[in-house]
């Protein structure tokens, strides 16, 4: 299928299925579900396109007044922004925070892979969005076997409308995602298209024994992961992290951290140097290490002229601060660090822990959910990361 501009032929639907294919990220079992629920059917007039493998968004694209602009973004494999600051922002240029999108394409139909499903499962979507997702789950499973829940009002009623202009009829429910929805259960999956901190308690006791939960999952610091979790008899659940994930926050575990002036960072601390750069524990995968071994901490960056930055750590207690200074070039950075606690010490055997195991990536580590609590893990369960702070 190719989309048409203004009368003008462009690569569309296809010219995204061969890039998706070749990544290997769209599998022949749900090539079919691609062609039968083109993504343009799902992307609200005004959008701001994202480009892929970025947090980042351009200006904001009216179709009426853009055409060829809006169509390039919606079959370019890059996320979408459609909502800032839960709908109180839709002017022109962007709003302070993210808080709807139709996800990048390849992060969709990886997600979709790993959940595995199979003629008759019955699924439950935390997240609709733009419905994009529960109109390609209700074209390979049925509309009966489809549940999703919104907690925007505004989304959900849109989604709606679309997935019923494009013949697909799923369970369609505004409300808290945190809390599942119980009168569907038992599932079969769950998908989560919101990121989480923590596994809400509701989803392993609405997906049957032997079920599985593909959700992000990300720490306080940054960096996440989508985690492949089964669920076991006694109601835990374990498995792998299956790649790099950058969504948006469900909004009941938004993080809300203290702001910087809550520091005394006026106060003396003690001054070192360190060989350890501040920009080689800035990745994705950096980060995500720093987060699962140190819970309570979190950092900001504080970006000064020509390259240089300095990288504030904080506590989520409120008790200690370090800073270190990043300039370009050097091989040696100064760090302040204040409060009972040593953060950038911290942080750097953080590191020097994921370095020492060979700096495994995401897919080496795994995240178990057992009663309340939760372990992230390396290669197996049985060896926990370790973990530091007080």
């Amino acid at each position: 299928m190719k989309v048409s501009v203004n009368g003008e032929k462009e690569a569309g639907l296809q010219g995204l299925a061969s890039a998706l294919l070749e990544k290997g990220a769209l599998t022949s079992d749900w090539l079919p579900a691609f062609n039968a629920v083109p993504r343009h059917l799902f992307v609200p007039d005004v959008i701001w396109p994202g480009r892929a493998g970025m947090n980042r968004q351009d200006d904001r694209v009216i179709r009426s007044e853009v055409p060829k602009t809006w169509w390039k973004a919606v079959y370019t494999d890059a996320p979408i922004t459609t909502q800032w600051d839960d709908g109180t922002y839709d002017g022109p240029g962007k709003g302070k925070t993210p808080s709807s999108s139709s996800s990048m394409p390849t992060m969709v139909f990886s997600m979709l892979d790993a959940l595995s499903v199979e003629e008759g499962h019955r699924v439950l979507e935390i997240g609709t969005g733009t419905g994009w997702n529960a109109a390609l789950l209700s074209h390979r499973l049925g509309s009966a076997n489809v549940f999703t829940i919104e907690v925007d009002d505004a989304s959900a009623r849109e989604a709606r409308k679309r997935l019923n202009d494009a013949g697909f009829d799923p369970v369609s429910v505004i409300g808290d995602g945190a809390e599942g929805y119980a009168a569907g259960a038992p599932y079969d999956r769950l998908i989560a298209t919101a990121s989480i901190g923590r596994v809400p308690r509701p989803w392993l006791d609405q997906v049957r024994p032997g079920g599985i939960i593909v959700a992000p999952w990300g720490p306080t610091y940054g960096g996440e992961a989508v985690a492949r979790l089964t669920v076991a008899r006694d109601g835990s659940a374990s498995g792998h992290f299956v790649g790099s994930s950058a969504f948006m926050r469900l909004r009941e575990q938004r993080k809300t951290l203290p702001p910087a002036t809550a520091y005394d960072t006026n106060a003396d601390g003690i001054r070192t140097t360190t060989r350890l750069s501040p920009d080689d524990v800035g990745e994705w995968l950096h980060m995500f290490v720093i987060g699962v071994q140190d819970p309570t901490l979190f950092c900001r960056v504080e970006w000064g002229e020509g390259g240089s930055y300095r990288l504030w750590l904080y506590d989520t207690s409120v008790t200690s601060w370090a800073v270190a200074n990043y300039d370009p070039g050097h091989t040696e950075f100064e760090v302040t660090e204040h409060g009972p606690r040593a953060l950038w010490d911290e942080l750097r055997s953080a590191w020097n822990w994921w370095d020492g195991k060979g700096r495994p990536g995401f897919e080496r580590f795994g995240l178990t959910v057992d009663g309340d609590s939760e372990r992230v893990w390396l290669d197996t369960p049985d060896t926990p990361v370790p973990q530091l702070g007080a």
